[in-house]
């Protein structure tokens, strides 16, 4: 398994009245942040406030090419971005509120489950478990890209991103945060980058996605 330390890029915030910043998606052009009271769009350039969506986002957030999903307790919704309207609600994989982070790829909605450890596959039409992935720590954000699947850990106050086999869940690569430094949710940019919650600090981090070399 390949271990580096993360390289942070840029730290974004604290925002004015944000006391913890939990899932975080991206939509090409904003940074979607959730912040407990409402979902808040970020300029990824000026590091600007763009505007708010009021919905209750306290867990994972999810772009999928149009609109946006978003954890609320036990019930994943999903928005239209441009006016904040609600167009579906389906049940989250755990009824008691384990969940966590959130992702689009391959047509489904891949949910994290905090506590319990798991990743699932779910679809977005209706909450159906497809499949489910496990993992030895608690999952934080979910993410995908270029076909690969990583996740953000942050447990016993240590606090990493890695990259599993989809299939497995094995762990193939860890990108180990800093002491004090936590990911709360995590999302791609498509790219060389890796956005992430940073809970408690009302931030968001940019850390560099290593180049694979396998």
């Amino acid at each position: 398994m390949k271990r580096t330390a993360a390289k942070i890029r840029r730290e974004y915030g604290p925002f004015p009245g944000v006391n913890d910043v939990g899932g975080v998606s991206f939509d090409g052009q904003r940074i979607w942040m959730a912040t407990g009271a409402s979902l808040q769009a970020v300029d990824p350039d000026s590091g600007a406030i763009l505007g708010d969506l009021d919905i209750l986002a306290e867990a994972g957030t999810a772009f999928d090419g149009e609109n946006l999903y978003q954890i609320t307790g036990s019930t994943i919704v999903k928005i239209d971005p441009g006016t904040g309207a609600v167009l579906t609600t389906i049940p989250a994989p755990d009824a008691a509120g384990d969940n966590s982070g959130l992702a689009w790829a391959e047509g489904s909605l891949w949910v994290g489950q905090h506590r319990g450890g798991k990743i699932h596959q779910v679809d977005p039409s209706n909450g159906v478990v497809l499949r489910t992935i496990e993992s030895d720590r608690f999952v934080t954000g979910v993410t995908w890209v270029d076909g690969e699947l990583w996740h953000g850990t942050w447990q016993d106050g240590r606090s990493d991103v890695r990259r599993i086999d989809a299939q497995s869940g094995e762990v193939l690569e860890r990108i180990e945060m800093p002491a004090g430094t936590g990911v709360s949710g995590l999302e791609s940019d498509g790219r060389e980058q890796f956005f992430c919650g940073g809970g408690g600090s009302g931030k968001v981090l940019v850390i560099e996605r290593p180049r694979q070399t396998e």
